[in-house]
């Protein structure tokens, strides 16, 4: 993947999934080789996924969102980024959690989303490809 790369959440839950390890070393991969672009949805998305899924303590949780925080660039998401999702939604057909990471990957100027629940090889607004990192298609 080449340019600035957004990561969906179920991307940065592999870094602390040992269920699957390919996954978890490709989504270290992209970390570590792209300088990645997340949101503040993602951040949250990660914490309670972490601690509600996996039922790790919240001093870990926090510990976890440092380092994914640290590592990448996060974008806010601001009333325009919910504006644009909303577009989004009706145009695409994704829901609205999606759409709010499409319009995040969009105002952050990325032009790939890695994720794996959405459509692979799409071009949403002629600027972010979807990629499945797992090569999965």
């Amino acid at each position: 993947m080449s340019g600035k790369i957004f990561l969906d959440t179920n991307i940065v839950v592999y870094l602390y999934s040992g269920d699957e390890p390919e996954k978890q070393a490709a989504a270290l991969s992209l970390i570590e080789q792209n300088n990645p672009v997340i949101s503040t949805q993602v951040l949250s998305e990660l914490a309670n996924t972490l601690s509600r899924k996996f039922g790790l303590s919240y001093d870990v949780v926090a510990n976890a969102v440092a380092e994914v925080r640290d590592a990448c660039t996060v974008v806010p998401v601001m009333p325009d980024t919910i504006a644009q999702a909303l577009g989004l939604a009706q145009k695409y057909k994704y829901s609205y959690y999606d759409s709010l990471i499409l319009a995040a990957a969009l105002s952050a100027g990325c032009e790939t989303l890695a994720t794996e629940d959405m459509q692979h090889g799409q071009l949403i607004e002629g600027v972010v490809t979807i990629r499945n990192p797992f090569g999965k298609q």
